[in-house]
């Protein structure tokens, strides 16, 4: 009696390590922490959706603010580089931006390739959606597939455009690597819809988003402090966005307002590192 009371106080005993075990277990990251290199990675790619959508923002305000003629096949004071076709029916719009073989940007970024756009023709109403696909198109050296479809108000509470896009791409590096990416951007026009200079372009930017690379990594963003995008820069200026891969997380913090190349990314253990946006592709 004495061996088995003890066989059973033993096994006890192992079962309560074992069950403390487990639940502490419930509480650590069971995956390999985020990298600042994944950091930079998902904090470039970004500037691919915003840099086309500040070229159809860019147009809108040109036929509906300035009022620009939209017969005009060349936009000479928005980007001469840029070939601007439009065909009109009863009812919708299309409008295809030509960038050739390379239309390069006022913060030094070229587009090449085609945007195919097209929306219904009612310029009276508040709200327009646009939806709009990529034909061999690159931004730099990316190939960019898919489409997006961008909700348009002339006027938010602010009294400013804004536009949310829907994202469904898929970025191609020159190596073969991908990212698709999925999720909603809110862009706030705030500074410089009023003129015809592209370069004095400002925006914040909220949302979030998931990207699932080609070895099926997913990562999830979501920006929690607007990012603040001047066209002027080729990177963005301040903001903060959280990052999440599965039971890790991190901020990428965008800094001041200056325009640098420099960012703090934050890890979940609290440790911080200053890191350098390569805009070697953006």
């Amino acid at each position: 009696m004495k061996i088995l009371n003890l066989k059973m106080l033993t096994l006890f005993f192992v079962s309560t390590i074992l069950l403390v075990s487990c639940n502490d277990n419930d509480t650590v990251n069971t995956t390999e922490p985020i990298t600042e290199e994944q950091a930079i990675v998902l904090a470039e790619a970004d500037d691919v959706s915003d840099e086309v959508n500040n070229v159809i923002d860019d147009f809108f305000i040109e036929t509906e603010i300035v009022g620009k003629s939209e017969n005009a096949e060349k936009t000479e004071d928005f980007l001469p580089c840029l070939t601007k076709t439009i065909v009109l029916t009863e009812t919708t719009k299309t409008v295809t931006f030509d960038f050739g073989d390379g239309c390069e940007l006022p913060n030094g970024n070229i587009l090449s390739g085609k945007i195919n756009m097209s929306h219904a023709i009612n310029i009276d109403i508040q709200s327009l959606t646009v939806s709009y696909t990529f034909e061999n198109f690159y931004f730099n050296e990316l190939k960019i597939e898919g489409g997006n479809t961008i909700v348009r108000v002339r006027e938010n509470e602010n009294g400013n455009p804004q536009s949310t896009l829907t994202m469904d791409v898929k970025i191609i590096w020159p190596d073969g690597d991908y990212a698709s990416r999925e999720g909603t951007k809110v862009r706030e026009f705030i500074e410089g819809y009023d003129t015809r200079t592209f370069g004095d372009n400002v925006f914040l930017i909220t949302g979030r988003w998931a990207t699932t690379f080609k070895d099926g990594t997913v990562f999830s963003s979501t920006i929690i402090e607007p990012l603040r995008r001047e066209m002027a820069c080729r990177f963005i200026v301040s903001g903060v966005v959280e990052l999440h891969k599965q039971d890790r997380s991190g901020m990428l913090d965008f800094g001041d307002g200056s325009c640098d190349n420099m960012a703090i990314f934050t890890n979940d253990s609290g440790e911080e590192f200053e890191v350098t946006l390569r805009g070697l592709y953006f």
